[in-house]
């Protein structure tokens, strides 16, 4: 499984999703004070996922 990291600022497309609270304030939490959005995040999280479902349908 590949080992997820906080990304850098990528080019995007602004797209309109709503999550819990309690999952906004973790995400906060674990970007506070690094070169990264919150949007960055959540796309870096979605292509591991992504990545996780191929590997899963291929083993």
């Amino acid at each position: 499984m590949k080992k997820f990291k906080i990304p850098s600022v990528p080019p995007t497309t602004n797209k309109c999703i709503r999550f819990p609270n309690d999952i906004i304030e973790e995400v906060e939490t674990a970007i506070k004070n690094k070169n990264c959005t919150f949007t960055a995040f959540v796309i870096e999280a979605v292509r591991i996922a992504l990545e996780n479902l191929k590997n899963d349908d291929e083993d």
